[in-house]
Order: structure tokens, then sequence, then C-alpha cells
């Protein structure tokens, strides 16, 4: 393999996991810690619920080793989802615009705003030389008969500078010419197309599974949500809506998978976003053994309790 394969779990304080995973009784101030002990990445999921307090950010890299990576998740609000004014920064509230549903209106001067909260934080990752990734999670509502690509070229040039991720939710985008056109402008962008293992099922918010397309050759970035169809389109949660246990053979064929991107792109990035239970971190750990990473996986929490 010609790229360093970098596997990780969305989120490491999920409910599930403390619940189904960490060992009992381990402090919250420990958790991301005891995380970095068993994997090199995480994608973090708390700052797509709010821009991350730069202290906390320093608080990470302190609690992690070096060259451990976090991909940062960018907020809903980035992401061209509804979002309630409680959920940005106190500063930015006060001078927030409506949209007839009582949302935040996505303004040039939100967005800039926005973007800045999220730099320092940023910033205090590179500086510590932990910083993988952006992830831009877009809406399923975010579709080409509504909206258009280039509107988030000001986004995308803002955090030009660091290594961007974008996931489109709204399989039209990739469906018949518009896949050209969307790749096009990807690269464009130097943007990362996110791939995703999910249902095999033509449903407009499930994305394809078999795109393999690499738009910018130093990251190749692959998000696994289950193949759980029903559980994907009915869900409520994100626990019922990922609720899935990979096997043994479905992460071998991942893990062949990842290898492939390998040889055309200078890092692979591989997420489990499978969050119910424990399924999402005991499948990154076999994914790390199939990849030769690890030797062994660890006993899974109800063997050991």
């Amino acid at each position: 393999m010609s790229a360093r394969i970098l596997v990780g779990t969305a989120s490491w304080s999920d409910p599930e996991f403390v619940e189904h995973w960490y060992p009992k009784k381990l402090p919250a101030g420990d958790r991301l810690g005891w995380y970095a002990q068993q994997f090199e990445m995480v994608e973090v999921n708390s700052t797509f619920y709010a821009a991350p307090d730069p202290r906390m950010v320093e608080r990470w890299c302190r609690s992690t080793p070096d060259g451990f990576v976090f991909n940062v998740k960018l907020h809903q609000l980035l992401s061209r989802h509804s979002t309630n004014v409680k959920l940005l920064p106190p500063a930015l509230q006060r001078d927030a615009e409506m949209d007839s549903k009582g949302k935040v209106k996505l303004t040039p001067g939100i967005e800039q705003a926005m973007i800045e909260e999220f730099r320092r934080s940023l910033e205090i990752l590179r500086g510590f030389g932990k910083l993988g990734a952006l992830l831009l999670q877009l809406s399923p509502a975010f579709s080409p008969k509504a909206h258009a690509l280039n509107e988030l070229e000001n986004l995308l040039g803002e955090f030009g500078e660091y290594r961007i991720a974008l996931e489109l939710r709204n399989r039209n985008w990739v469906k018949g010419e518009q896949l050209q056109a969307t790749l096009d402008f990807l690269r464009a962008h130097s943007a990362a197309f996110v791939l995703v293992d999910a249902p095999a099922e033509e449903h407009f918010t499930i994305m394809p599974p078999d795109l393999n397309e690499i738009t910018n050759p130093d990251l190749a970035y692959l998000r696994l949500h289950g193949r759980d169809a029903r559980a994907y389109t009915t869900g409520k949660t994100v626990a019922s809506r990922f609720n899935y246990d990979y096997s043994d053979g479905e992460i071998r064929e991942i893990a062949r998978r990842a290898g492939e991107l390998a040889q055309e792109a200078k890092e692979v990035h591989v997420v489990f976003n499978n969050n119910a239970r424990d399924y999402a971190p005991h499948a990154a750990s076999r994914m790390r053994v199939a990849l030769g990473q690890i030797i062994a996986d660890k006993p899974r929490q109800t063997e050991l309790f």
C-alpha cells in the first residue's frame, strides 16, 4: 500500500460507546486518551452542533499522543442544515436573522463569522500537528434542483488552506450527467469526494456505495454507515439510522477497498459511523486487524463485564 490508512469512528463520546464500549467507571475526562490508545484518528462530531472552544481543543491535543489525527465536522449551519439559533455561539445569536420557519438564515455575514469561530480552533489543532481534514456533511435538502455547488465557493475558499472532505447526502448530485459536473467542481476546489459504504438502495438520501472517485490525490475519505436500508431511511436517531454490526467478511471487503484507494491517494481515512452500541469501535478495531495495523481485536465489553 502506498498510502497511510487511518481508521477511526465518528465521535469518541457517543452515549452508546460510553454504555457499551468504554471500560466501566472510566472518568469522562479519560475517554479520549483511552480511545487514542486504540485508534490513530477520530472524526469530531460535537462540532456539528457547536463551534469548538479553543481551550477545549487544546485539552484534546494534550490528551492524545503525537501523530493522533482529528477530523473536524463543520457546523450544521455551514453544512446547509436547518439550524436553531441556540446552536450558534452566544455572540452570534443576537445578530442572526431568522427565516420564515424560525431557523437561522445563512447570510454571507454569519457564514463568515462561523468560519472565523472555527478557524481559531483549527489553528490550535494544526499547531499541534493533529489536524486531519474538515468534513462538510451537506443536508439531503441541498439538492441540484434547489441549489448549485458554486454556493459553496466562499466556504471552500475560506477553508482552502486546510484539507476538506465534502459529503453529499442527496443522490441526485451523482446521477447521470450530473456526476461529472459534481466531480469536476470538487477537483477544481481540491475537495475530497466522501465515499460511502451504505445500503444498496436507490433512495435519494443514500449515496451509491460503489463510487470510488478520488477528487483530491492527497486524501481519500471513506465513511461507513452500515447496510440496513430500512434503518437508514426510517430511523429517527443516529443510533437507529446506523444500527448495523459489520460482519468479519464485510470488514475484509472494506479493507480491500481501502487498499485500492491507497493506490490512488496519499492518505486514506476510514471512518465508521455505525454508532449503535459498540458496533463502530468494534468494526474499526477489526478493520485495523484486517489491514495488519494491530495483531488482534480486543474482546467486546460484554465478554469482560
